[in-house]
């Protein structure tokens, strides 16, 4: 951040010291009882919820880099590698498989992420609660009391520190450090959902000291890695104290990294003021990234409480968002799935809504933990699956170890060409080439090379691997495998290569491009049923309620079947979605909804888009906004009627609504493309697109009324507008091609240069 003169931090402080309220806002008559429905805090690194304890004011305390990385016990035994896998499974004896690699992810407590801490504060004679506020647009938490005392408390945008401030006092101020209860009774064991107790870590309770002002909390854990939380307190006139606190963490052999006493020392040598002037610039900076405006507010706030999550999860210099982020659940167990990082769906979808939203630089993060630990997914390449390459576990630990589970998708082969998918977006997203030439093209010929090793020709010519799955499809028994290519890992491998060619002619690397050409068309066509749905394998159709749509990953999110290539793909579009409907959301969680929402966004189907968006909303989100995997209406939405906390749905549900409004992957901009027809006022200003363009639009009483974009680097642009050809009227500065397309919608084509600003107005408005 660039350096602020003292006299605009003050201005700036004047603005927004209480917060700047918005339509998008929480805002409750009482402190939460629990931790999944407190207001949640963070900057990537730290993280906090905010709620209350019994008596007591309650701060929990995380920060992302804990980890308990201890080698998942028993997995790494001489039968772990791909071809023993295949020779049990083509045996019929599979059950040493399960016993060996997926059970110990059940069985043991560890590898896992785990809590920091808490910071309590005693609210027993403070009366009651008068309202809470969560002000997104500052990332600022306000609690009121009936008594008149006032907390501000936030999570520093760019600094390593949480801050808070209690005006009106009228007690003695005695905050307390409150430990994870690391030893005691075992009351659950081998719960990967609900979370085993924290005891069967094993830690040696880690010690609390004070020295006046400051209270220090020493946690050591596996290996020798510790960390530490310091909280540090002043009082500055009648009634008014601020503080500050901080979690560092140190791993052996790694950069030490600044004690949390430290930082909070030199933190508390600045003014309250001062800080959060900073804090909240950054925060308006990312909201002045882009906007959208749609006329039903349930999916509105819920598109800005998903935006503010992001915000908060995800930064450079920070691991990527895991399954719970900066948000480890404070319940005196480890968090629901051991909090590690998925990518057989979790990660992925947490990161769709970056490119649209136009907020690159945090989704970044997630390709530089990535690039951190490529050394060790191809340790893991050549141990597991004898190849050279790159594969990535779907199961990892924070520097990408493998942890185990059911192995069709923990050990899954084609789990690095979902990830490099987030490489192409990026790169087409910012058409930044040195992206492109040190890190996109890298990593996506790396995964091409092993699975090219990987796979054969079978009988009947087609390349295929040597046994394939769908996630979770049949659970981890042996009817989970498949003798044929799964339409899951046929499209991942086929998006793979796909890029792989493209990227590689992009760079002029004709002999690469020709030769994953070749290597593309040597791979056979999806599984189709007569009626044009598409098939979990060629043996078997979709035929059971499933939450993970893995054999429709062709449509979305890698773009295979576009319902741009005309009536075939729109029939297998249509009648897969059909099929999903049809058979039912039994057993669905939240991430299926706002996944199907971007499907249908896809099929141009706006109002079945909302309504799914409308029902995650409403039924699967906690108060605080937070995805709780199960119905919480009992409303028959699913059977799941669970709560365990993963973020992936809430970022899949954001990117619903970006498809709905701005669609790029088709290799035009179609602009509200599939909204509903009752929402008749809708407008965005700077969404994304493909090939770097920052797109704002308006639709006045169903009339699309004005687009303005903004090239960022130049070249073609095609812009798919719903305006009458002779209506429409453009204004730019390079050449201007209209002309109408198939469906009568209007085609507008400009040949950009960098930094060129294009508008197309509905003349008749």
């Amino acid at each position: 951040m660039k350096k602020i003169i003292p006299g605009l931090i003050f201005l700036l402080w004047l603005n927004v010291s209480f917060g700047q309220k918005s339509n998008h806002d929480l805002h409750f008559d009482t402190l939460a009882k629990q931790w999944d429905e407190a207001i949640p805090l963070g900057n990537g690194m730290l993280g906090a919820l905010v709620w209350q304890k019994g008596e007591r004011l309650r701060f929990s305390l995380d920060r992302a880099d804990l980890w308990d990385m201890r080698p998942m016990k028993g997995l790494h035994r001489k039968e772990f590698n791909y071809q023993w896998v295949i020779d049990h499974e083509k045996s019929k004896d599979y059950a040493p498989v399960q016993q060996y690699l997926d059970a110990p992810y059940d069985r043991e407590p560890a590898p896992s992420r785990i809590p920091g801490g808490a910071l309590e504060f005693n609210i027993k004679n403070w009366g009651q609660v008068r309202s809470v506020h969560l002000f997104i647009n500052d990332a600022l938490c306000e609690v009121k009391w009936t008594n008149g005392i006032t907390l501000r408390t936030f999570v520093h945008a760019t600094e390593p520190v949480g801050w808070f401030r209690f005006e009106n006092l009228k007690t003695d101020f005695e905050p307390q450090l409150i430990m994870p209860r690391y030893q005691g009774a075992v009351k659950t064991s081998g719960d990967p959902v609900g979370g085993d107790d924290l005891s069967r870590l094993g830690y040696v309770q880690g010690t609390i000291k004070r020295n006046g002002n400051s209270i220090s909390y020493l946690q050591k854990g596996w290996g020798g890695f510790t960390y530490e939380i310091n909280v540090r307190w002043r009082k500055i006139g009648a009634g008014i104290v601020e503080g500050v606190w901080s979690i560092s963490s140190q791993y052996p052999g790694k950069k030490i990294n600044t004690l949390a006493f430290i930082v909070t020392q030199q933190a508390l040598k600045k003014r309250y003021s001062d800080t959060y002037a900073a804090h909240a610039l950054w925060w308006r900076s990312f909201w002045n990234k882009s906007a959208v405006h749609v006329p039903d507010t349930l999916i509105e706030k819920q598109y800005y409480l998903e935006q503010y999550k992001f915000g908060s999860a995800s930064r450079q210099g920070a691991p990527p968002i895991s399954l719970q982020a900066v948000w480890t659940a404070d319940n005196g167990r480890i968090p629901p799935w051991k909090g590690d990082y998925h990518h057989d769906l979790n990660t992925e979808l947490s990161y769709w809504p970056c490119y649209a939203g136009n907020h690159l630089q945090e989704g970044i993060a997630y390709l530089d933990h990535l690039d951190e630990n490529k050394t060790n997914y191809k340790r893991y390449t050549k141990m597991y699956f004898g190849k050279e390459g790159l594969a990535v576990p779907g199961v990892t630990t924070l520097d990408g170890t493998e942890m185990g589970g059911w192995i069709q998708y923990s050990l899954s082969p084609t789990v690095s060409s979902w990830l490099a998918q987030h490489y192409y977006l990026q790169w087409r997203y910012s058409m930044d080439r040195n992206f492109l030439k040190t890190r996109a093209y890298p990593w996506v010929k790396d995964v091409a090379v092993f699975l090219e090793s990987l796979t054969f020709k079978g009988d009947d010519g087609f390349r295929k691997l040597p046994i394939s799955s769908s996630p979770e499809i049949n659970d981890n028994d042996l009817n989970a495998w498949f003798p044929q290519n799964t339409n899951y890992d046929l499209a991942l491998m086929k998006s793979t290569f796909k890029i792989a060619a493209e990227l590689a002619g992009e760079m002029g690397l004709k002999n690469d491009a020709a030769h994953w050409r070749k290597v593309l068309s040597e791979f056979g066509d999806f599984a189709i049923t007569s009626n044009d749905e598409l098939m979990f394998s060629p043996t078997m159709p979709y035929n059971q309620s499933h939450r993970h749509f893995s054999h429709m990953m062709a449509i979305h999110p890698l773009g295979l079947i576009k319902w741009e290539d005309g009536k075939q793909s729109q029939h297998v579009i249509k009648n897969s979605v059909r099929l999903l409907d049809s058979i039912g959301p039994a057993y669905w969680c939240g991430y299926s909804y706002a996944w199907l929402a971007n499907m249908k966004a896809r099929a141009k189907d706006g109002y079945g888009a909302a309504k799914d968006l409308q029902i995650f909303a409403k039924a699967f989100c906690s108060v605080n906004s937070f995805h709780l995997n199960g119905d919480q209406t009992k409303s028959g939405y699913s059977k799941y009627q669970y709560r365990p906390f993963t973020l992936e749905g809430n970022f899949a549900f954001a990117a619903g609504l970006q498809e709905m409004l701005i669609q790029s992957y088709a290799g035009f901009i179609e602009v509200m493309p599939a909204v509903p027809t009752e929402w008749k006022d809708i407008r965005f200003e700077n969404l994304r697109t493909e090939g770097a363009f920052l797109v704002s639009a308006s639709k006045n009483n169903g009339n699309m009324a004005l687009i303005k974009i903004k090239s960022e680097k130049g070249g073609r642009c095609i812009v798919k507008a719903d305006i009458p050809v002779k209506q429409v009227k453009v204004q730019s500065k390079s050449s201007v091609k209209i002309r109408q397309d198939q469906d009568g919608k209007t085609l507008v084509e400009v040949e950009c240069k960098p930094g060129d600003l294009i508008s197309i107005v509905n003349g008749q408005n």
